[in-house]
């Protein structure tokens, strides 16, 4: 079956962009094609610095035809009705459509449509001018004579103003080809902003010839820019850059710092990848290692190497060139020596000016430093989260003095030098400054770590005072924005909220730390708002506890009783909850439960709801109870007790043990016992029962939550 070929070759794609532009154009002609009624087989998409390209093979040679019945208005509706009707079925006059009758409604029209099949050459030509004018480049660009505004000395005839094409970056050709492998493909003939499409392409800008290089498919397409240096897969490029990476470290005796993000923008920049090896004066290393990584990546693109011995970064690094130099690559390699070098004595000059001030000084400036205009100044701040951490020190094990002095150090790195320059640095350097004064270990852990967890994949802080003061910064954040009533509204949360709210549940699960939250946050706002954030915190935690695989109605059953505000606690009840429903008493309780459940669901309809409530008459099972019924009432006030008593002490397993007991004679019950007898007080009574077994089960969830 014909293959369709498309290349849209223009100036350099920045390296953020390719990725996601390759997936567009695939998705916006797959997607075109299959709504103007062809099919395909497979289709896969490529970019390169220069160039966005698309094969699809297997493709239709032509759409099908379609007749398409459109029922229009009675016959005589008003003309308004039958003007819309024409208009809409594309007929000029009411006597092209048909009448049809219907014996409810009696007669009316009906436009038959026919649309013949188009061949796939048509439909192309008309699509691929879409995709180009609707394609989501974040930024675009218009060009050329045609981009000047008309009547001006720089208009040429065919001037277009704003109406001229906008691309990523100067478009420059278009290849695009269809047919099948056995003929000579067609040119499909597309013309956009005065680029005319062709069967051309053109290999690397430096290394190749220079002239335009004559496609007819795929097959050759791909072979073609390999001998004129173009790499055409992005995961091919990664991969020479990867195994040249490694084999110039290990020849060194040296590994690779990952990097994945710049291995993807690297890939982006080149497309013929030759990787090359710098040095810089051994002097910069007393810098961090952080800054030295930074510097040479921020500026550069280039990856830095360390010695496996130690950890601890070495005077060489990689760059990755476009083209084999005649040199060996010495000229390339010196120019990004000198820029290193230059970058990095601006990084050592920050490191010496920064520790020449104490932390306490860095953090008087944050006087003037607005968090937020309804929150006040990061100094502000930082005195909330101070009081916070020594608040928060005794529960999580910290010494108080320890918390908060860390929470008064942690945000000073804000007003430094390197962290103005590297603002990611925020709390690395931090924990630089605050160990070259003398800082405790302990603190200066705690100012680099209070940001922690910044994403799913960040480490949670483990230490005492780093627990308090990260968990002190988030609480502070969620508290302040609640207070100001600054929510996250469906997708929208620009102050990062959500992933607050998610690393102090982390945080609190990972230290195993018990924190009543609606206690605390009662303490600094309002009721009403600190029921809301207990509210939001537990939306988070379904979300993390559903991630990690629990179940969502075990979640919900336990969330379902009053007062769940610690989190730890809850859990740990959760996860005992789906061990006991894995047993065979488990199941069979819970099967109980909704017996019971359903009994009285029924009978409060009938008498009204709360009808039940109350303690059943122990006086008269005693005296009419059948046996089973006696034993069933015994356990309940015996196994009850015993389950409240073990969730007060937090013993959730023990609870569920307890429960458990109730399992043969809550079976034995609904296999003697009639609850609607005749006897009116005896029927109230057992009913009474029942709802003292449902109520029995709320000490440790609600049942009906759970599902299955």
């Amino acid at each position: 079956m014909p293959e369709l070929l498309l290349e849209l070759f223009s100036e350099e794609i920045p390296a953020r962009m390719q990725e996601k532009a390759a997936d567009d154009l695939r998705r916006m002609v797959t997607d075109g094609l299959v709504n103007a009624g062809l099919t395909y087989e497979g289709a896969k998409a490529f970019s390169t610095p220069r160039r966005l390209a698309l094969t699809v093979q297997g493709v239709t040679a032509r759409s099908a035809d379609v007749r398409e019945e459109r029922k229009g208005p009675r016959v005589g509706s008003p003309e308004k009705a039958l003007e819309g009707f024409l208009r809409g079925a594309g007929l000029t006059s009411i006597e092209q459509a048909q009448i049809q009758s219907d014996p409810k409604k009696g007669e009316f029209y009906v436009a038959i449509i026919n649309k013949p099949g188009r061949r796939a050459e048509e439909i192309i030509a008309d699509l691929v001018p879409e995709v180009i004018r609707g394609f989501p480049w974040p930024k675009t660009m218009r060009w050329g004579e045609r981009s000047a505004p008309k009547d001006t000395p720089y208009a040429g005839p065919d001037a277009e103003g704003p109406n001229t094409l906008r691309w990523v970056r100067p478009l420059r050709s278009i290849l695009c080809t269809f047919g099948p492998d056995t003929e000579e493909p067609t040119i499909i003939p597309v013309e956009i902003g005065g680029v005319t499409s062709g069967n051309l392409t053109f290999g690397h800008r430096f290394m190749s010839s220079g002239e335009p290089i004559r496609i007819r498919r795929f097959d050759d397409y791909q072979p073609s820019l390999e001998r004129a240096k173009v790499v055409l897969d992005a995961e091919r490029r990664k991969a020479i850059i990867e195994t040249e990476a490694r084999n110039l470290a290990f020849a060194q005796g040296l590994e690779v710092v990952e990097d994945k993000a710049l291995l993807d923008e690297v890939a982006g920049l080149v497309e013929w990848p030759v990787v090359l090896m710098g040095t810089f004066d051994p002097a910069f290393l007393a810098i961090p290692d952080e800054v030295i990584r930074l510097t040479i990546r921020a500026n550069q693109k280039c990856f830095v190497l360390r010695d496996p011995a130690t950890g601890r970064l070495t005077n060489k690094f990689l760059l990755t060139s476009n083209i084999e130099a005649r040199d060996g690559g010495q000229e390339i390699i010196a120019g990004n020596q000198r820029v290193i070098a230059a970058r990095l004595s601006d990084a050592r000059f920050f490191w010496e000016q920064d520790q020449a001030t104490r932390l306490e000084d860095w953090a008087k400036k944050l006087q003037t430093v607005t968090f937020h205009e309804k929150l006040g100044t990061q100094a502000a701040r930082v005195e909330r989260i101070a009081a916070l951490a020594r608040e928060l020190a005794p529960v999580v094990g910290a010494d108080a003095d320890d918390a908060e002095r860390a929470a008064r150090l942690a945000k000073a790195d804000l007003g430094t030098g390197m962290v103005g320059e590297f603002p990611e640095l925020q709390g690395v350097m931090g924990r630089y400054y605050a160990t070259a004064q003398g800082e405790k270990a302990a603190i200066a852990d705690a100012v680099r770590d209070h940001y922690k967890p910044q994403g799913p994949g960040d480490a949670v802080p483990t230490e005492p005072v780093s627990v308090a003061v990260a968990l002190a910064d988030k609480l502070d954040t969620l508290m302040g924005f609640w207070a100001i009533d600054e929510k996250p509204t469906g997708s929208k949360d620009p102050f990062a909220l959500r992933r607050a709210a998610l690393g102090v549940i982390r945080i609190l699960l990972g230290a195993e730390r018990k924190l009543p939250l609606l206690t605390l946050a009662a303490d600094k706002q309002t009721p009403e708002a600190a029921r809301d954030l207990l509210s939001f915190f537990a939306d988070r935690l379904k979300v993390y506890l559903r991630d990690e695989g629990a179940r969502h109605d075990l979640i919900d059953a336990v969330f379902a009783l009053p007062g769940q505000d610690d989190l730890l606690m809850i859990v740990r009840r959760v996860e005992a909850l789906g061990r006991f429903l894995d047993t065979e008493d488990g199941r069979n309780l819970l099967t109980g439960y909704r017996r019971a459940a359903n009994i009285l669901r029924a009978e409060e309809k009938k008498d009204g709801e709360g009808a039940f409530g109350g303690e059943p008459d122990g006086k008269l099972i005693a005296e009419a109870g059948l046996p089973e019924e006696k034993r069933l009432y015994e356990a309940l006030s015996v196994e009850e007790r015993a389950a409240r008593a073990d969730v007060e002490h937090e013993n959730f397993e023990g609870a569920m043990s307890a429960l458990a007991k109730l399992r043969p004679v809550v079976d034995a019950f609904f296999d003697k016992v009639t609850v609607n007898t005749d006897d009116p007080a005896i029927r109230l009574n057992r009913l009474k029962l029942l709802d003292r077994l449902r109520q029995a089960t709320l000490t440790v969830a609600d049942f009906s939550r759970i599902e299955g």
